[in-house]
C-alpha cells in the first residue's frame, strides 16, 4: 500500500506564527535539532473537530522545552489557538495534531544558547493506531533489548525527540519479528512502558501501573486512572517487575495514539482481554467525544 509522504501533502502548517503552505514548511540541514536532538513535541488527538485536553498538552510542551533549557516564544494561549486554527484549516474531524519546537541553525555545536527557537504545528487525518482486529483481539508484544535510562542521565520527564531513538529501534525490531510493539524495561529491570504508550495490569480486580519516575506520566494515563477511580476500581502505582506479568489477568496500553488497546501477549506471557479492559476502552472512547460544556456568561 502506498503512503503519502509527510513532506508533500496538501494544506497548511502553522510555522513561527503564520500559516504557510505545507510544502514550504522546511528547515535547514544544519539546524541544531537535527544534529543534537534539541527538540520537544506533543501528540494530540482530534475528535469531532475538538482537540482532546489541548491545554494540558501545550503546558507540557512548555515544560519539556524548559527541561531542554530553552523557552518557546509563544504563550500557552497562543499555541492553543494556533492548534485550533490548523485543525480548522485542514478541515479535520478526527485526526492528529503535532506541535514541535526546536533550536535552529544559528549555532552548530553542543553549545547553542543563541540559536533561534522555532515552533511548528501540523495536523492530519489519523485512523486507529492499531487495526480494529488487533485492538479487539489484543496486540502481541516482545520485550525490548533497550531500557529506559536512569533519569540522572536524560531529561526523562520531557517529551524530547532524543528520548524516542530507542523506541524506534525497539518498534522496528518488534515489527520485523511479527509483533505489534515492544515492552520497555527501565535501567533497574522494572517494567516501564511500551514504545509510545503507558501500560496497566489487571491483577485480582485492581489496576497496577508502573510509577512514572523515568518516563512520561502520560496525559492519557492520567485520564484512564481518573476513569478507573470513577468506577471504584483501585489503581496502584508501584514498581512492577516482569515476573508480575504472570499474575495479570488482563493487560492494556494507553496513550494519545493507541488510546486504550488490549494486550494478549508479552514474551512468554499470555492474557485474555476482559471486561475491565473493555469497560475502560468504552469509558475512554466516551470521554474523548464528550461535548464541552458551554461557558456561562454574565447577564
Amino acid at each position: 500500500m502506498s503512503m503519502m509522504p509527510f513532506d508533500d501533502r496538501p494544506g497548511s502548517i502553522w510555522f513561527d506564527g503564520e500559516m504557510i503552505d505545507w510544502k514550504d514548511a522546511r528547515l535547514h540541514v544544519l539546524s541544531h535539532a537535527l544534529h543534537y536532538a534539541s527538540a520537544v513535541f506533543e501528540g494530540e488527538r482530534v475528535y469531532e473537530g475538538r482537540i482532546f485536553k489541548l491545554t494540558e498538552h501545550t503546558r507540557r510542551l512548555h515544560d519539556s522545552a524548559r527541561m531542554l533549557d530553552f523557552a518557546i516564544p509563544f504563550t500557552v494561549e497562543q499555541i492553543d489557538e494556533a492548534c485550533r486554527q490548523v485543525v480548522a484549516a485542514q478541515g479535520i474531524k478526527d485526526g492528529y495534531v503535532r506541535p514541535i519546537a526546536w533550536r535552529g541553525s544559528e549555532m552548530m555545536g553542543v553549545s547553542a544558547q543563541k540559536s533561534k527557537i522555532h515552533l511548528a504545528i501540523a495536523a492530519w487525518e489519523w485512523p486507529a493506531y492499531f487495526s480494529a482486529e488487533a485492538r479487539m483481539q489484543g496486540i502481541r508484544m516482545q520485550v525490548s533489548d533497550w531500557r529506559r535510562p536512569d533519569p540522572r542521565t536524560a531529561p526523562s520527564k520531557s517529551k524530547a525527540a532524543g528520548l524516542y531513538m530507542i523506541c524506534t529501534l525497539s518498534k522496528h525490531k518488534a515489527e520485523r519479528e511479527g509483533f505489534n510493539d515492544a515492552l520497555m524495561l527501565d535501567w533497574r529491570g522494572q517494567i516501564a512502558e511500551a514504545t509510545g504508550a503507558n501500560i496497566f495490569l489487571a491483577i485480582d480486580g485492581k489496576l497496577h501501573t508502573p510509577t512514572p519516575d523515568c518516563f512520561l506520566d502520560g496525559i492519557t494515563r492520567r485520564t484512564v486512572i481518573a476513569l478507573a477511580k470513577a468506577r471504584q476500581i483501585e489503581v496502584i502505582e508501584r514498581a512492577i517487575m516482569p515476573e508480575d506479568l504472570a499474575r495479570a489477568a488482563e493487560v492494556f496500553l494507553c496513550g494519545t495514539a493507541v488510546e486504550v488497546t488490549p494486550v494478549r501477549e508479552i514474551g512468554d506471557y499470555r492474557f485474555t482481554p476482559g471486561q475491565l479492559t473493555k469497560t475502560l476502552m468504552d469509558d475512554y472512547d466516551a470521554e474523548v467525544r464528550r461535548p464541552v460544556p458551554l461557558t456561562k456568561t454574565a447577564a
